[in-house]
């Protein structure tokens, strides 16, 4: 159960780390939502962290995901690197619920 998001989890996990920061700092001031995103994202990594090899318990934290960026829709204006975040948000989410 979940094999293709535990396939995923830890790179994709990885990429949005490196990402997140940079979209904040750059589009912080005019998404403030992004600020909603990182911190289920921060949620989610102590999840994953502390279930280990186990399949962690997101579903709640995909709710709100999809919730705060209106089902992974992405901004007019916004840079690649936020739209890269939300498709790797979208995989991620799907990966889980399928």
């Amino acid at each position: 159960m979940k094999t293709k998001f535990n396939e995923i989890r830890e790179s994709e996990l990885q990429k949005l780390g490196f990402i997140l920061p940079v979209v904040k700092r750059v589009h912080g001031g005019s998404h403030p939502e992004i600020f909603e995103v990182a911190k289920v994202f921060d949620q989610m990594s102590n999840k994953t962290e502390k279930a280990g090899s186990k399949t962690p318990q997101l579903g709640e934290e995909f709710n709100q995901l999809r919730e705060i960026t209106n089902n992974y829709t992405v901004p007019g204006g916004v840079c690649e690197s936020y739209a890269a975040m939300y498709k790797i948000l979208e995989k991620m989410d799907n990966a889980y619920n399928n």
